[in-house]
């Protein structure tokens, strides 16, 4: 339909992204997805049969022009958008008193830089639909880690998430902060899974989807999503 909501989720080739983009799909949105890598890009889009409301978009979440290039050819090739879902994001899983620096940048610019840049390129078309920013954080932003630099970026888009928010509310735009504890996603890839019991993927994109499509004029601010188990 050409008048339905439109989504772009940034990190959206793999993991709690795809799930996003797939429930999204289902529920009849047009969805653009981003990612770095072109392949993997190809597969989520093969594995659903290269669906006419699926956009995919080779692209980097922290560079601006990247980021400004897939607001613009989202809005291009469907008219409107309604919701950016700023996914994309990584651990170095290491600690800052012991691990190594070489591995940070990339992590500190992904998560932090990245969604501040995807707010800023896609506010201009979300005050004209009334939409709503989501950002994907963690548990890991509100309780503190020993040495845990990737649960500092994830402190940060906590905050990020209620500055925004006190800022754009009155345009009618929302903006929802999704936390989960333990997914299993390719975030463990090369680094094994935790221990305890596991979230999945399509679980948190349940819940983002469900924030989503809240009524008019509710706006969910901040779901902290854990697994049964899971202490911290």
């Amino acid at each position: 339909m050409t008048d339905s909501p439109v989504a772009l989720i940034t990190g959206g080739g793999s993991g709690i992204g795809a799930a996003v983009a797939r429930r999204l799909l289902d529920a009849g949105h047009r969805v653009a997805v981003t990612g770095r890598g072109e392949a993997r890009l190809r597969g989520f889009a093969a594995e659903l049969g290269d669906p006419d409301d699926l956009l995919t978009l080779v692209g980097n979440a922290s560079d601006y022009d990247d980021v400004q290039t897939a607001v613009a050819t989202t809005i291009k090739e469907f008219g409107r958008l309604d919701t950016v879902v700023a996914n994309a994001g990584f651990a170095s899983h290491d600690t800052v008193a012991e691990g190594d620096p070489a591995g940070w940048t990339d992590m500190v610019l992904t998560n932090v830089l990245g969604p501040a840049l995807l707010i800023r390129a896609s506010i201009d078309a979300l005050k004209e639909t009334r939409g709503r920013i989501v950002l994907v954080g963690s548990v890991a932003g509100f309780v503190n880690g020993p040495g845990n630099i990737y649960g500092a970026t994830k402190w940060a888009v906590t905050g990020l998430a209620e500055n925004t928010r006190r800022q754009v509310t009155d345009w009618g735009v929302g903006v929802t902060l999704i936390a989960p504890g333990r997914v299993e996603t390719p975030f463990w890839d090369g680094n094994g899974l935790p221990p305890g019991q596991l979230l999945t993927a399509d679980q948190i994109a349940e819940t983002v989807v469900w924030a989503v499509r809240q009524p008019d004029g509710v706006d969910i601010n901040t779901v902290v999503v854990r697994p049964l188990g899971q202490p911290n």
